[in-house]
């Protein structure tokens, strides 16, 4: 019997976590030397992009403990996405402070998409149990 994996854009969630916590890795650190900044939190994207690259990792190295690995990287995407949330609290000035409110933008889309894709991922688990 073939084993059915969920598949989104032709990656395993798995290679999707990896290739999503390397953006953010490299986004943050980008963010923060274009901007010249010299605080703590313009590395915020980086801070969350190295578990999910290493959970991503992880998870494909150990089969058997994917599930818990998964749902721990699924639980930081929320956190990024609530964590991007606080882009809206620009409004109506939305870019007044361009790097900060476009790192937050970034985390905001790309936290929700990252999410559902996992919650679409849990579900295409559960049904082909």
């Amino acid at each position: 019997m073939e084993k059915l994996e969920f598949q989104f854009m032709g990656f395993s969630i798995e290679k999707i976590s990896i290739i999503y916590g390397t953006f953010l890795i490299i986004f943050g650190i980008s963010i923060s030397l274009l901007s010249n900044s010299d605080s703590f939190t313009s590395y915020i994207p980086t801070i969350f992009g190295i578990p999910i690259f290493i959970l991503g990792y992880l998870s494909r190295s150990f089969p058997k403990k994917k599930m818990a690995f998964m749902h721990i990287i699924v639980l930081i995407g929320v956190i990024i996405f609530f964590g991007g949330m606080d882009f809206l609290r620009s409004y109506p000035n939305f870019f007044e402070n361009f790097w900060a409110d476009f790192s937050k933008f970034i985390l905001l889309f790309s936290g929700l998409i990252f999410t559902v894709v996992n919650i679409k991922s849990f579900i295409f688990i559960r049904k082909n149990r």
